[in-house]
């Protein structure tokens, strides 16, 4: 007579199970860092941002040592941070356009239900992007400026250029570039997250930069001459000049603000704050 032998997993040995990996935000910065840099869209924003920085800043250092004695923006005794800012105001664009669409991009292709489901709280998916968005942009700004340094470095003896970054002043307009291009684009991270298009963010961020502020600017009217000083790029732009280029903007200014270089990117920041803040709210509530 024969017995039915049964088998059973040697002591000690559990049957094999998958790994659970538990949802921390380095995860989440790890995630959201592999999307960035596999959307094309994102590698090409941050490209044409150094290219159109240091084209542009090459470009007007060689305009100004062409210019003639006595004209205006003739060389002279300058400093090199001056030209490497001359393609902020192309770049401030470009990063905006990057910030719009490090969020926009999943809500177009419908990846953002997949990164719900991975991150069922939503705002680590928030705080990661904006993490991740603020060191690229902050590495392209001094990666701009640093190639910038190297194109322009022909024409920094005949336009009498120097750079001296033991100089408070010189060190915190060179700082501030980078730094203003991280609060530009986490603008238009929250004009993202709020609106949740692409062409709709892109074109809030863009007018705001580019119209309203040029507007409340130019218009010659108490309320518009108030509230020009607190927009965020008249306020956060503060933070790149020197001394003479504020105090013609105070004297050109009709308000009775003054803002001292770390107050108005204080003020940028504070727009930055209050965006993204409206936007976790309404991460949290809205269907995605």
């Amino acid at each position: 007579m024969s017995t039915l032998a049964t088998t059973t997993p040697a002591a000690g040995r559990s049957a094999a199970r998958p790994a659970v990996h538990h949802v921390t935000f380095p995860r989440v910065v790890a995630a959201e860092w592999v999307k960035f840099r596999t959307v094309r869209s994102t590698v090409w924003t941050v490209l044409v941002t150094i290219a159109a920085m240091v084209g542009i800043n090459t470009l007007a250092a060689w305009a100004i040592s062409m210019a003639p004695d006595g004209a205006e923006g003739a060389p002279g005794t300058a400093s090199v941070v001056t030209l490497l800012a001359s393609g902020v105001s192309m770049a401030q664009l470009v990063v905006a356009v990057l910030g719009v669409l490090t969020v926009t991009t999943e809500y177009t292709t419908g990846m953002v239900r997949s990164t719900f489901a991975a991150v069922p709280r939503r705002l680590p998916t928030l705080a990661a992007k904006a993490l991740v968005l603020t060191v690229v942009t902050f590495a392209v700004g001094l990666i701009s400026m640093a190639l910038s340094y190297v194109t322009t470095l022909p024409f920094h003896e005949s336009l009498g250029a120097t750079l001296d970054l033991s100089d408070g002043e010189t060190l915190r307009r060179a700082l501030g570039l980078p730094l203003y291009l991280v609060a530009v684009s986490l603008l238009g991270l929250g004009f993202g997250a709020l609106l949740r298009s692409s062409a709709g963010a892109i074109a809030t961020v863009v007018g705001l930069l580019l119209v309203v502020e040029n507007v409340f600017l130019l218009v010659p009217l108490r309320f518009f001459e108030v509230v020009s000083p607190f927009l965020p790029a008249t306020a956060g732009a503060r933070i790149m000049h020197d001394a003479p280029m504020l105090a013609m903007l105070d004297s050109m200014s009709a308000g009775d603000v003054s803002l001292t270089p770390w107050q108005g990117y204080g003020v940028m920041l504070a727009w930055v704050a209050v965006l993204l803040g409206t936007a976790a709210v309404l991460l949290r509530r809205r269907d995605a």
